[in-house]
């Protein structure tokens, strides 16, 4: 056995040590994301899957997902994207911060995309400090590639190989300052191309003794254009009502092209809701979805659950090269979305970047030492909680005051304390944009029975989710709610403006 990976088992016991400390005392790192006193400290390798624009609900059509990472693991079962749109999420995945904090609102300028993030300061620069080999490995934040900077390399990345231009084919890539172009066969299908990167980093460095950090970014299942010649037009505008937009279709891999043609669409209660006076001015407005409409949904929501089987591809191809070089039982690995998707619930197709449960809840998935096989926690945690969980495997310190914590602790420990409450939010003026929404700005506020919500418009939504999950009918004009009401109010204005361990 070579003395890197017998220095990697050791320190992968360290790990162990940390997690029976927790499950003894029910200790809590802080926010900043390092150790306990007294821990032993551990430098796990750390790899990050993260998709786009992924349902918590999808992670059924994944079974390596579930047999690798979720039976070996935890399963976080009510995780959101606190601000449920591609930049600010990565963007907090990358601060550990609310978007409040971080300062990117939105996916474009003037107040987000690449330019609003102060890139010196992130996940990527603490961990390369700390003495590790980073690697972006797919999509970055939005807007990285314009204004002629195809070949610029943020700070903190050891090895880059970045999407700047394409989606599921015909894709190039950024491939450490050298920009590399893909055609439209098979074998240059997005998803496997940046896997197969992926799996060569770890086997470039699993031999060396210095820890690794990789972040897969793969393009599934956000929206692309279609391969399939039934696949519905992405702008004919045709049944989408008062927008008349088209449904955005997504490519799935060649192989597993009409896996699911006959899957039927899912109707939860709230699927084109029949009455919607409840609800904000947007949503009153919207028609209801036309047959032709949900006709398209249907068949973009298969092609979408079609583009993950690559994706939970990718996983196993993963989880086989660490088990190879030995590696498995040193890693962290973290499957997560940047955001959730809306299917019609709510008369909105194809959406996000909204309050409801579908667009805010994601998949989060970790296996790696410490964290008890099978388990499953129904806790509130966010993507704020995903750079303190790095840095706390990697025994690192963040640059950053951090309004997320460590999730080891609670993996190890599920009755351990903690939070009551978490943000959800969306502001300003790149959110008034039309391409990011047609709902005005809004602060939210997620408790495990309700969520509240504030529009910048006045408007108002309170749900009751233990006897309405699908929020069908809003309460925040119901006296019977207006003492609790006026609670959670108060309670968002603090996580409005709340940082690091204010934020609860």
């Amino acid at each position: 056995m070579s003395t890197a990976r017998v220095s990697r088992c050791a320190l992968a016991l360290g790990i162990l040590a940390l997690a029976a400390v927790a499950l003894l005392t029910g200790a809590n790192p802080s926010s900043a994301g390092g150790r306990q006193a007294g821990a032993t400290p551990a430098r796990l390798n750390v790899v990050v899957i993260e998709t786009d624009d992924q349902t918590a609900a999808s992670l059924r059509v994944m079974p390596n997902v579930q047999r690798l990472l979720g039976a070996e693991g935890a399963t976080f079962e009510t995780s959101f994207a606190t601000w449920p749109l591609c930049c600010p999420s990565r963007a907090t995945f990358l601060t550990g911060q609310y978007a409040h904090n971080h300062g990117v609102l939105g996916n474009s300028p003037p107040d987000g995309g690449y330019d609003r993030l102060d890139h010196s300061n992130t996940l990527a620069v603490w961990l390369q400090r700390a003495g590790y080999h980073t690697a972006l490995v797919g999509k970055y934040l939005n807007g990285y590639a314009t204004r002629g900077r195809a070949l610029e390399i943020p700070p903190g990345w050891s090895e880059w190989h970045a999407t700047v231009r394409g989606g599921f084919l015909g894709q190039t890539l950024n491939e450490n300052g050298r920009l590399v172009s893909f055609g439209e066969t098979p074998a240059d299908y997005s998803t496997d191309v940046l896997a197969n990167r992926t799996v060569d980093v770890i086997r470039r460095r699993a031999p060396l003794a210095q820890p690794f950090f990789v972040w897969y970014t793969p393009h599934a299942p956000h929206s692309g254009r279609p391969v399939d010649p039934d696949d519905p037009p992405q702008s004919t505008g045709a049944g989408l009502g008062a927008e008349r937009r088209g449904v955005p279709s997504t490519s799935p891999a060649p192989r597993h092209r009409d896996r699911f043609g006959s899957l039927a669409l899912p109707l939860p209660p709230s699927f084109n809701e029949t009455d919607v006076s409840d609800k904000p001015a947007f949503v009153r407005e919207s028609e209801l979805l036309t047959p032709e409409t949900i006709a398209a949904i249907r068949e973009a929501y298969q092609q979408r659950l079609e583009s993950l089987l690559a994706v939970d591809d990718a996983v196993a191809a993963i989880v086989k090269a660490l088990q190879a070089a030995g590696e498995l039982e040193s890693t962290l690995l973290v499957f997560t979305s940047d955001n959730g998707f809306m299917h019609g619930e709510h008369r909105l197709p194809a959406r996000k970047n909204y309050v409801y449960e579908p667009s805010v809840r994601v998949p989060l998935v970790l296996r790696g030492p410490g964290i008890p096989r099978g388990v499953r926690l129904e806790q509130l945690v966010g993507n704020i909680d995903l750079a303190p969980t790095i840095l706390d495997a990697a025994n690192a310190t963040a640059g950053r005051r951090m309004d997320g914590r460590s999730l080891l602790p609670l993996a190890a420990n599920p009755k351990l304390a903690w939070r009551s409450a978490i943000l959800l939010e969306r502001s300003g003026s790149s959110s008034r944009r039309r391409g990011e929404g047609r709902n005005p700005p809004f602060a939210a506020i997620r408790t495990p029975g309700y969520v509240y919500v504030e529009y910048e418009s006045g408007e108002r939504e309170l749900y009751d989710l233990n006897k309405d999950p699908h929020q069908l009918t809003s309460r925040h004009a119901d006296p019977a709610f207006a003492k609790l009401r006026s609670e959670l109010a108060r309670r968002l204005a603090a996580l409005e403006r709340c940082a690091g361990t204010a934020c609860g």
